[in-house]
């Protein structure tokens, strides 16, 4: 049987969706292209805003009317919060953000028989890790490796912990053996990737670091790179900081969740740490990590949010000097604490002070990429783009390049000037 995929949402949705493909292309089907004829389609959900609800229907709808005869299974963390109305778009096998071993056997079974299949848990009881394979089906240049699932921070806005469920660490000694398998398999790049991966350890005995594992990790495949995913400023430490520099082969680019730059809208979200902490961890990372990049996401037009908060995070947002952001307007969601709020902003004010922390973001995007003009940088090379090879330096800015036959190479390269939505440069 063929069967294409279509993921939305965050890195951890892409290492389930190459982790399911995997598992079925050993059961000897094959994986297909979303935009050809398959026998059977997988979307696979997310539900952090009402934007990606939006777009997890428009897909499936899409798919559901393209596809009439084909067999459309529906998973992810959307089908988890709001069963009923994926229910309603006609999908044949429903799933939810856990159990994708058993999501696939009904997937399979719905192939075979034609009949409606699903099963949903409650999020919030699972207690264990799922194990599922590491490394997808594209190109091998970078791998996610999921090292954490689920969340307990509970911030006001967010609807994650109740699709996700509480936190589960991988045990460290399976992390170590998945990066090594990577490493076997031709991969030059690993991302860590979770849900908080700041809080892996938290349900394992002993309660261990997250520092811990990725020592374990950059130990285990030093000819690999590393990359972290998102983290809690919280974690970033003086002796976080010391650890980290010991390994070469981790990347210098840190995504630092912020949400707010401003101390009362923090406290609003729910958020545990207030901005000098979180300046406290920027400056301990550039101080460590010289010429680092730090990223972050920063939601505007949160409920109550003033003209005044909005640009004290503004000016908040400038000072950190961060190498690129995502912004993204206060999205209500259902059943959290902040749909009930008072102060709840209009979309023009949520438009326009949209594109005001876009103009700043892009502005430091610009001065950050200026900043290696006439720097080395070491590039992994993934695709050809016009008359450039492009891939991206250990500071994951787009670097491109001119070559043939770089796909999955590792070079330096001198950047001579800005380009596109990165820099150009000559190889060494």
């Amino acid at each position: 049987m063929k069967v294409a995929f279509y993921t939305l949402g965050c890195k951890t949705n892409q290492y389930e969706t190459q982790a399911m493909e995997r598992i079925l292309t050993e059961l000897g089907h094959t994986i297909g292209s979303f935009s050809e004829r398959c026998d059977g389609y997988i979307i696979n959900t997310c539900s952090v805003t009402a934007v990606a609800d939006k777009k997890n229907r428009a897909v499936i709808r899409r798919c559901r009317r393209e596809n009439p005869d084909a067999i459309l299974g529906v998973c992810g963390c959307y089908c988890q919060h709001a069963p009923e109305a994926v229910r309603e778009l006609g999908i044949d096998v429903l799933g939810g953000s856990g159990n994708r071993q058993e999501f696939l056997e009904d997937f399979l079974k719905a192939l075979s028989t034609r009949q409606h299949q699903e099963h949903l848990d409650n999020a919030l009881s699972r207690r264990s890790f799922e194990v599922l394979p590491a490394g997808g089906l594209e190109e091998r240049t970078r791998a996610m490796l999921k090292v954490q699932d689920g969340c307990v921070n509970f911030c006001s806005y967010c609807i994650i912990p109740y699709t996700r469920g509480p936190v589960r660490s991988a045990p460290l000694e399976l992390a170590v053996e998945q990066a090594k398998e990577l490493a076997d398999r031709g991969y030059r790049e690993i991302v860590l990737t979770g849900i908080e991966i700041a809080s892996w350890g938290v349900d394992l005995p002993g309660k261990p670091p997250v520092i811990d594992l990725i020592a374990a990790i950059c130990s285990a495949v030093p000819e690999l790179r590393i990359r972290l995913g998102s983290l809690e400023p919280r974690i970033v430490t003086e002796d976080f900081c010391l650890r980290l520099k010991a390994f070469p082969n981790l990347c210098p680019q840190f995504h630092l969740s912020m949400q707010s730059g401003c101390d009362t809208v923090l406290q609003r979200m729910r958020r545990k740490y207030d901005t000098a902490r979180y300046l406290e961890s920027v400056e301990l990372l550039k101080a460590h990590f010289p010429g680092c990049a730090i990223t972050t996401d920063m939601i505007v037009a949160f409920p109550g949010e003033s003209e005044e908060e909005f640009q004290e995070s503004l000016r908040f947002i400038r000072r950190c000097g961060f190498a690129d952001m995502h912004i993204f307007p206060y999205s209500r969601r259902p059943g959290t604490p902040a749909d009930k709020m008072p102060g709840q902003l209009g979309n023009a004010v949520k438009e326009e002070r949209s594109r005001a922390a876009m103009a700043v973001a892009e502005e430091m995007n610009r001065d950050y990429r200026q900043s290696l003009v006439g720097t080395v940088q070491e590039v992994l090379f993934e695709e050809k783009a016009g008359p450039f090879y492009t891939g991206h330096g250990r500071n994951y800015i787009r670097v491109y390049a001119p070559g043939e036959d770089l796909h999955n190479v590792i070079a330096k390269v001198a950047i001579t000037g800005l380009y596109a939505d990165g820099v150009q440069g000559t190889l060494i």
